[in-house]
C-alpha cells in the first residue's frame, strides 16, 4: 500500500521513508497514511519552532524574521495541523488539503522573510516537501 500510494506523490523516496518510519504505516489505508504525514508535519513544525527559539538567543540581528517565522509555525501547529486532522478524521479531505497546503505556504513565507540568508532553509524545505507529499495523498481521497 505504501509503495503504491507513494508512486502517486512528487517525492516517492521521501514518502516511503516517512511512512515506513511509523509503525502505523504498514496497516494504514490512504486516509491513515495521510494522518501519519500530518503528524510528521506537526513534529517538524515543533522542531522548527525549537530551532527558532534557540536562534533568538544567538542571532539577535534576525529578531524580526525569526519572530515572523515563529508566528507562521505556530499557525501550522494551532490551525493547519488540527484542521487537517479533523478533516481527515471526519472524512472531509478538501479541508485537510487546505491545511496541508497552508503548512507549505507558511514555511515558504518564513524562508522569504530572511531575504536569502535564512538559518532555517533545510527545515523550511523539508516542510515544503512533506506538505507536497501529504497533499498528493490527501488528493487521492477527493
Amino acid at each position: 500500500m505504501i509503495d503504491r500510494t507513494c508512486k502517486e506523490t512528487p517525492d516517492f523516496n521521501l514518502c516511503v521513508s516517512l511512512l515506513n518510519s511509523d509503525p502505523r504505516g504498514s496497516s494504514a489505508d490512504t486516509s491513515g497514511l495521510a494522518l501519519i504525514l500530518v503528524d510528521k508535519i506537526k513534529v517538524l513544525a515543533i522542531k522548527t519552532l525549537n530551532e527558532i527559539n534557540g536562534l533568538h538567543k544567538i542571532r539577535p540581528e534576525l529578531k524580526h524574521a525569526l519572530g515572523e517565522c515563529s508566528r507562521k509555525y505556530k499557525t501550522i501547529l494551532q490551525a493547519d495541523v488540527p484542521e487537517a486532522i479533523e478533516a481527515l478524521t471526519k472524512g472531509v479531505p478538501k479541508f485537510a488539503e487546505d491545511g496541508v497546503i497552508d503548512a507549505g505556504v507558511e514555511a515558504s513565507a518564513c524562508e522569504e522573510g530572511f531575504k536569502g540568508k535564512s538559518p532555517l532553509t533545510s527545515l523550511t524545505k523539508s516542510m515544503q516537501k512533506i506538505s507536497s507529499v501529504t497533499r498528493a495523498i490527501v488528493r487521492m481521497l477527493l
